[in-house]
């Protein structure tokens, strides 16, 4: 959820704990959200203890310490259901594969990617068992997970008349998983599987009372008076604090009216749950709810959807945002949070946030960012200043409202004629800041952290030169100039997206060969580890089995460059000019069935990918800044 430690400035703070009631609000707590099993980097699915073990320091560096903590859940569901009596195939069809178990767990899917081996069961137990000793050893109060009503349907063979509703399909997505059921908070075998599973936990885990439970994420309720999911499992542990994300009531907002999001916050007493407003810096929902109508509530910025590759940030409303939340009027904040989907990726945001914790005031953004530039490099050379000023003035200061922070860019989507070209920043001052990136580079190459930068931010430019090449490639098409669309298809193809890959492949941190490994080393025997490798290579690309949410995760790294986005985009321009050899029209229909057997091939493609990085950093990255920097400003 973050980026890896080498790519961090970790500086020691001391860490304070706050109560969690709004007569004594204040900025120092610090939630941790994160979905175990994130969109790659979700990429905490495949971590062993080492990697967990440098998270969760971090964590303690930055003074965070309400993480959720919810590896090895399913062995504990595993035992309720046995318990209740299903037998092994049912509970096996309930279980999502480990990519995906993020989105089963909030009953959004189930079954694709499975089914879990036991083995899984005992490593993710053993795992969290040592997550658990060392976040508690630093003080921090690790969030469990609860009942939310999320059901195998093997339920209904044993209870028949149990108060079941089978939901509609994702809705936010309309795709063709399998629909889930939910179990209605009143049925009296809520309490009891509620009861059953929140023994296990606290029998295995201890318990700091505090639990999650999320329902109806981006899913419609049956009524429109929904049941509070918490309720009947409050009488297991009257102490119980109950975490919520407050994510449904945007992503729903046709259904969460005042009145069913009043029903649903007040099902505990005030004070006895936390909300997370998980999106807040684009849509703060405390702002229109009366501070969630009493419940406490945390302003979290959610940053990134998927743990995409890209540049993007909103640096002013991340800074001046906790601030107006803590002075709205009967405000009920209890601190601030990170929720991204992956980290990983655009680690100045995660800094710039988990200091803001610490702040009475907003910060002085231009300040910060120089000093930020000395913490991260060591160094102040003047290049490095005036470089971060730019990037945070422009590719990290999205200024339009509701925007997604989801990267849209054509070099990352299934190529056709209708991709999203648009940016919120001037591209100037990233030309300018990677020039000045480029000169101040020779003297701190011996720096991870520049090493990263230094890639990450030509990766942001070629990103940006893939959008210009393909709007010649569709106008040329267009306007029926083969010669043009040759040579722009032709750059492309042959020279950028190469070059762009061999600058991913020489850092450690954009490997695909990386996660594929990670993936694989869980695996007791070949089976599991085809198993895995499929769940992490469809979790990067077509998101399940047909491309229902295709692209979701992309990232921009080396591997994947070369085996499915330029292999994409190689079908697409050799389709472009077959058709203006032969005269007749594209057809996107059919390009997509075509594309989906490149997209599909390389999910099961069983290829290796280096995990080490392979050539000179710097080399590379001047080559490319020589050869592309004119032809990027000549496109201004």
């Amino acid at each position: 959820m973050r980026s890896s430690s080498g790519n961090r400035c970790h500086r020691n703070k001391t860490k304070r704990r706050i109560p969690l009631c709004t007569n004594e609000c204040d900025l120092s707590l610090l939630f941790r959200y994160y979905q175990n099993v994130c969109t790659l980097s979700y990429s905490s699915v495949w971590w062993d203890w080492p990697r967990w073990e440098r998270e969760i320091d971090w964590m303690a560096l930055n003074g965070i310490n309400l993480p959720l903590a919810f590896t090895g859940q399913e062995a504990l569901w595993q035992e309720v259901y046995r318990a209740l009596g299903l037998n092994q195939s049912e509970i096996e069809e309930f279980f999502s594969g480990p990519a995906f178990l993020a989105w089963n767990r909030m009953a959004n899917m189930f079954k694709f990617g499975g089914p879990l081996p036991q083995s899984w069961h005992v490593n993710q137990l053993s795992l969290q068992f040592k997550i658990l000793e060392r976040m508690r050893s630093f003080g921090m109060i690790p969030v469990l997970p609860a009942f939310s009503g999320n059901i195998p349907s093997g339920i209904l063979r044993l209870y028949p008349k149990a108060n079941v509703t089978r939901l509609g399909p994702w809705a936010q997505f309309n795709c063709s998983f399998s629909c889930s059921y939910i179990l209605d908070p009143r049925d009296p075998l809520f309490l009891q599987i509620g009861s059953l599973f929140l023994s296990q936990v606290v029998k295995q885990f201890g318990t700091d009372h505090i639990y999650n439970t999320d329902t109806f994420n981006e899913m419609i309720p049956p009524s429109s008076d929904p049941g509070l999911p918490v309720c009947s499992q409050s009488l297991f542990d009257p102490q119980a604090i109950w975490l919520m994300q407050g994510w449904l009531f945007f992503s729903a907002a046709w259904f969460w009216k005042p009145a069913q999001i009043q029903a649903l916050l007040h099902g505990v007493p005030l004070g006895r749950m936390i909300v997370l407003d998980l999106f807040a810096e684009t849509e703060p929902i405390f702002s229109y709810t009366e501070s969630f109508y009493g419940q406490p509530f945390i302003w979290c910025m959610l940053q990134n959807f998927g743990g995409n590759s890209g540049l993007f940030g909103s640096v002013e409303s991340i800074n001046s945002g906790p601030f107006n939340a803590l002075h709205f009027p009967n405000s009920t904040l209890v601190g601030i949070g990170m929720t991204p989907e992956g980290i990983e990726q655009n680690p100045v945001m995660f800094e710039l946030m988990s200091e803001l914790a610490w702040r009475k005031e907003p910060v002085n953004l231009s300040k910060w960012a120089s000093l930020y530039a000395a913490r991260r490099y060591g160094s102040t050379q003047e290049n490095l200043t005036a470089a971060w000023k730019l990037l945070f003035a422009s590719v990290y200061n999205c200024t339009i409202p509701h925007y997604r922070n989801h990267n849209h860019s054509p070099l990352v989507r299934r190529p056709s004629f209708h991709m999203n070209t648009d940016r919120w920043y001037d591209l100037a001052d990233l030309y300018k800041a990677w020039k000045l990136i480029i000169e101040a580079a020779p003297s701190l190459m011996s720096k991870e952290t520049f090493r990263y930068d230094l890639v990450d931010v030509t990766r942001q430019v070629l990103q940006v030169l893939t959008t210009s090449f393909y709007q010649d490639i569709t106008d040329a098409f267009h306007k029926q100039k083969l010669p043009e669309l040759l040579t722009a298809g032709g750059v492309l193809l042959y020279d950028l997206l190469p070059e762009l890959n061999r600058l991913l492949n020489s850092d450690r941190n954009f490997l695909l060969g990386t996660w594929l490994e990670r993936a694989r080393s869980l695996a007791l025997d070949e089976k599991e580890a085809q198993l895995y490798d499929m769940n992490a290579r469809n979790q990067l690309t077509l998101w399940g089995p047909s491309g229902e949410i295709l692209d979701y995760a992309s990232k921009e790294w080396g591997g994947l460059m070369e085996d499915y986005y330029a292999q994409r985009w190689g079908l697409f321009v050799h389709t472009l000019v077959e058709c203006l050899d032969s005269g007749r029209p594209f057809k996107q229909d059919s390009f997509n069935q075509a594309v989906f057997q490149v997209e599909k091939g390389f999910i099961y493609n069983s290829r290796r990918y280096p995990t080490k990085p392979q050539g000179d950093t710097y080399e590379i990255a001047r080559r490319i800044f020589l050869k592309y920097y004119p032809q990027a400003l000549k496109r201004l």
